[in-house]
């Protein structure tokens, strides 16, 4: 059966740019999965896959002893998750929908066989591990030296993805001073920021909570619109 949308995201990916008979097998192998908003999708310390990303937004995390979580990098259509693992095993991070998605899981053993007998497909692994380098260091720029909007932004996805409310979108159960204390800042600043994204048809606020309207809109002001 024909799937554009993975057509479409294998188009955007790097594996397009793997030998032809290679992206075709892996085409045929794998398969498409859609998983609702909040669904875990790989959970730290799984058995290694890879999957690209066909449709919705992603976000990879990883959980303290505590509990706590930090997100470490969002993923979007035609972004392919797991490549890292592929290549050191299991790690500590999962892997939520924040919004319905839908990924495409390409074969691991076909995809680890390809690289080690063709230096075509591990430089271009090579390459895609130092993209993905790359992208954290910029996420950890943003958590450490984003402007106030960026730290919202970032701080209302993490807090959603584990949330829900009660019509089923994306909602951060969070004052204005708790955001303020997690985004380095004083309350009326934030509440600026709230306003602006409410106006902008991106939030919509409440006296103890934010609801997400546009979970991608919101994904670009925490800084994603330049690939983090």
């Amino acid at each position: 059966m024909v799937d554009r949308d993975v057509d479409d995201a294998l188009a955007r990916s790097f594996l397009a740019g793997l030998p032809a008979e290679l992206v075709g097998g892996l085409r045929e192998e794998g398969e498409r999965a859609d998983y609702p908003a909040g669904t875990t999708v790989y959970r730290a310390g799984d058995d290694p896959q890879a999957a690209l990303v066909v449709g919705g937004l992603l976000r990879v995390f990883l959980t303290s002893a505590e509990g706590r979580q930090v997100t470490v990098r969002y993923a979007r259509p035609g972004d392919v998750l797991g490549i890292a693992v592929l290549v050191g095993g299991p790690a500590s991070t999962s892997v939520q929908a924040v919004e319905p998605s839908s990924v495409f899981r390409v074969s691991a053993r076909t995809l680890i066989a390809a690289g080690r007998r063709d230096p075509r497909v591990s430089w271009a692994i090579a390459e895609e591990l130092n993209r993905r380098l790359y992208e954290v260091l910029e996420q950890t720029a943003v958590n450490a030296f984003g402007s106030v909007r960026q730290r919202v932004a970032a701080h209302l996805l993490d807090l959603a993805s584990a949330q829900r409310h009660p019509r089923g979108r994306l909602a951060a159960r969070v004052s204005q001073q708790e955001l303020a204390d997690a985004a380095g800042s004083v309350r009326e600043v934030v509440a600026r920021v709230l306003r602006d994204l409410r106006v902008a048809g991106i939030v919509a606020t409440a006296a103890d909570s934010v609801v997400i309207l546009d979970p991608a809109r919101l994904y670009a002001e925490s800084g994603g619109s330049a690939g983090l």
